[in-house]
């Protein structure tokens, strides 16, 4: 599942989700962002076991704040509610892939 959320939703779609969780913090205007997406959208449509999470951090500085986000792309991947390790900048499909193996 790909879903973009706002501050008040990520308690529940993220730190109490059961599913390990991505987490993309994004720009709108941010072009790596941009090429990210559709990959994230792809991984998403062909994977039950993660839910992956976009958000936009202009539209929510107090979680960009809080997770130290200082660029963007940067993807956080939580498990059980804690954040287990972060990705910056623009991946492709397949590298992206191999990353999540780790944690998935």
């Amino acid at each position: 599942m790909l879903k973009k959320i706002k501050e008040d939703e990520f308690e529940n779609e993220v730190l109490k989700n059961t599913k390990p969780v991505i987490v993309d913090f994004f720009a709108t205007w941010c072009g790596p962002c941009q090429m990210l997406m559709p990959v994230l959208k792809e991984i998403a449509e062909e994977r039950q076991d993660i839910d992956i999470i976009e958000i936009d951090v202009d539209e929510s500085r107090n979680l960009a704040y809080q997770y130290e986000i200082e660029a963007v792309p940067t993807m956080i991947i939580f498990r059980n509610g804690t954040a287990i390790d972060r990705i910056g900048g623009f991946y492709p499909k397949a590298e992206l892939e191999e990353v999540l193996k780790r944690y998935i």
